[in-house]
Order: structure tokens, then sequence, then C-alpha cells
């Protein structure tokens, strides 16, 4: 059985400084033995991570469309960030990558997928995650959870850790699968674990953007 944690950023995104070798300590800890790396606007660190952890790890990223932010997993490509919403996920599938909906309905988080964009996407999307342990608000994982069941969508979910100490706070407990077909297949006979992560630790992840954007200038 893989117990799973699918959305976990690395120190190659712009607001998290989590080393990769912290990441892999940590899921050890924990008993995590398969995780998506989903770093902003680059899959760098997933393609690291791939070559160092002694676990799985799914290539992923999450990309920042014009109408919102979506994340592609399997892949073997980067997908530039601010292409149209068309664009990034003709990139995504042509590599052969899955498109997943993640933290869709989160009125929070600007960037997230609203209901219309989800509706006219719909036909495209491979995935749903249906947990974020940093969504704030209940009734988005709700409406993610229904919208996967009304189109038929397994469903994923991930701690979405920008430190290492949020890492596993959300997993899913699954069958072992050696490609993106038994992905799907043994997340529909997934069970997730699902805890809400303190608003407060975005505050980490204001202070790796602060400290990076300094470094810059």
């Amino acid at each position: 059985m893989f117990k799973a944690d699918f959305h976990i950023h690395s120190c190659f995104s712009m607001d998290c400084t989590t080393p990769l070798e912290d990441i892999i300590k940590t899921c050890q800890i924990k008993g995590l033995n398969c995780i998506a790396l989903a770093d902003h606007g680059t899959i760098e660190g997933a393609v690291k991570m791939q070559t160092l952890a002694p676990f799985k790890v799914i290539i992923a990223e999450e990309i920042l469309t014009t109408t919102g932010e979506i994340m592609g997993m399997f892949l073997t490509r980067q997908v530039p960030s601010g292409l149209s919403m068309e664009e990034s996920i003709r990139l995504i599938k042509e590599q052969g990558g899955l498109l997943c909906a993640q933290h869709p309905f989160d009125k929070v988080r600007p960037d997230s997928l609203n209901s219309e964009v989800m509706d006219s996407i719909a036909p495209e999307i491979d995935v749903v995650e249906v947990f974020n342990a940093r969504n704030p608000l209940k009734n988005s994982s709700v409406l993610a959870a229904k919208f996967a069941q009304e189109h038929g969508l397994p469903g994923c979910a991930g701690s979405d850790s920008h430190s290492a100490y949020e890492i596993g706070n959300t997993y899913i407990e699954m069958p072992e699968f050696k490609d993106k077909e038994g992905f799907l297949q043994a997340l529909r006979k997934g069970k997730i674990t699902a805890h809400h992560t303190s608003p407060l630790v975005r505050l980490s992840s204001l202070a790796a953007r602060f400290k990076k954007n300094t470094w810059t200038k």
C-alpha cells in the first residue's frame, strides 16, 4: 500500500524554502512512501527528487494560467506560466500528463478555479483535489468532492505543504501503482485521512517569498 501526499512544495517554489533532503527525511519519519512534488512554475525540483528519494515521486507542477491555477501530473517537461488555460492543458496532455484541478472553489485564493472555469474544462480534467489541507473553508472541499462525483472523476488530496511541518497532514492510503493509468485506478480505492492545517502556516509562505525576493534584488 502507498501512504501518499499528492501536493508538496520545495525550495524550488518561489514561496517555499524546504530543501529536498528535508522533505525526504520528513516523509520517512511520517511513513509516506509516495508523493507528488508540485512546485510553482517548475519541475526542476521534482525531477531531482526522483533521483534522490527512496520512494515514489510523481513529477508535478502548479501552473498559473490566465484564468486560474492548475496542476499537471506525470510531466516530463515544464509548462510555462502565464499561458491561456487551453494552451496550458494542451501542453500537459501532449506530453502524456494528467490534469488535476487542485484546491478548486477556494474563495480565499484568487487563483483557484471557480465554478465557471471548472465547468468549462470538465471534459479535460483527470483528477480533482477533493481535500487540500490549506483550504480554510470546509465548503470548498464539499464542492470539490461533489464535482468529482458528478463527473465520475477520482479524487486526490494533499497537504499543500510549504514547510516540512505540514507534510503528511493530509494523506491517502491506496493500492500501489506503476503508471498514470494505475494511479487513476488506485485513487478510486483510496482512503483519505484529512486534517486542516492552521491558517498561520501561510506566514511561512509569505516569509519565504519575501526572503527570496530580497535575495534576488
